[in-house]
């Protein structure tokens, strides 16, 4: 008799819970599939078990038939639905997310994904979090692996952005336990002053009259006079400090920080001097970007000579720069775990810090005024 029932449940009502999960679907409420899984003999995890499988062959039913996305969240909306009454396991609504975007190609996956970010008070619950934190993990994971990080940059910082909404800032799996650097981070530039096009060959080339390439600052489109040449000498120690930001360790040996300390002078100081291209434009970018309007995105930096007069005119990549110096100030002064014992600061290493970081905000805020 046992064995009829366990049979009765595995055989039978897959096809009596795939009934109820159409008619839950086309009447919009759950009541069917409550209906049912009351009706049906069996335990309550045999029903369970049932009930979950049913709702992955409706899943895979609907996908085959290309239905739109709107019908696979429907079904998933119905299974979280069916957790909270009880009827369903809790990892459910995760196990068909990720059936759903492993069969779907990426412009659906992007809908599907608009829902996973909407709901994400809902898997925060004490409901699904620990049952579907693992899953969630394991489906941005697989989707950030099949999307590509320059022509699908939005997608992936979504992703990015909603697993630190998901994870508290204890969560081991996004914290950098050992304080370890990304020392594959190279920042690549022109290191050979004899093929620069910055200085007076860049004025000649301008003097007799040659065309503005696109991407270049025309005559009429290059900002106020700086009191720090443009040339191939600052180019080298703007970008010659990006190994700093990558690598901060460098700063506790003398000989490295007496360069990073002459290098910073030298751009912030330009950075003080130099005017910002269209201040009104870049007012009206923040604004568009505070009302959800356009993204500012930058890739690896652009290091080619030419854009050089363009990128310290521009208060975006300037922030960007500004920011860089905080987060290494921050790592110098703080006391971090696994930092060795021997990377201690002067005094006069502190004070300048100290002073300098007052200087990175005041030169944020007139690029942001």
């Amino acid at each position: 008799m046992l064995r009829y029932l366990i049979s009765y449940v595995i055989v039978i009502c897959p096809s009596c819970y795939k009934t109820s999960t159409r008619e839950a679907l086309i009447n919009k409420s759950i009541k069917p599939l409550l209906t049912a899984f009351n009706q049906v003999p069996g335990s309550e995890n045999e029903k369970k078990c049932t009930l979950d499988q049913a709702f992955r062959v409706v899943v895979e039913e609907e996908i085959i038939n290309k239905a739109p996305c709107e019908n696979l969240l429907a079904i998933i909306s119905l299974a979280i639905n069916g957790v909270t009454e009880g009827i369903c396991t809790a990892s459910t609504p995760f196990v068909l997310l990720g059936d759903v975007l492993d069969c779907l190609p990426l412009d659906q996956c992007d809908k599907i994904f608009t829902f996973v970010e909407k709901n994400v008070a809902t898997w925060k619950s004490n409901t699904f979090y620990s049952a579907g934190k693992n899953y969630l993990l394991r489906m941005c994971n697989d989707l950030l692996r099949r999307l590509s990080k320059s022509q699908n940059t939005v997608f992936c910082g979504r992703i990015q952005l909603f697993l630190a909404r998901l994870f508290p800032l204890s969560e081991k799996s996004g914290l950098n336990l050992q304080s370890q650097f990304n020392l594959e981070n190279v920042t690549v530039f022109n290191t050979n002053e004899h093929e620069s096009t910055l200085g007076q060959k860049h004025t000649e080339e301008r003097e007799e009259g040659m065309d503005v390439e696109e991407g270049e600052m025309g005559d009429d489109e290059a900002p106020t006079n700086c009191s720090i040449p443009i040339d191939y000498n600052l180019y080298r120690k703007f970008w010659s400090l990006q190994d700093y930001f990558r690598n901060p360790v460098q700063c506790y040996e003398k000989v490295s920080w007496k360069t990073f300390l002459k290098y910073s002078e030298e751009v912030l100081a330009v950075f003080k001097s130099y005017k910002l291209d269209d201040t009104q434009a870049s007012r009206k970018k923040l604004e568009e970007l505070k009302t959800g309007g356009e993204h500012v995105y930058f890739a690896k930096f652009l290091t080619s000579e030419k854009l050089m007069d363009l990128q310290l005119s521009d208060s975006n990549f300037r922030r960007h720069i500004l920011l860089q110096y905080l987060i290494l100030f921050q790592y110098l002064k703080g006391q971090v775990k696994f930092k060795s014992s021997n990377y201690v600061l002067t005094d006069e290493q502190s004070l300048w810090i100290e002073d300098t970081t007052k200087a990175v905000y005041q030169v944020g805020t007139v690029s942001t005024s």
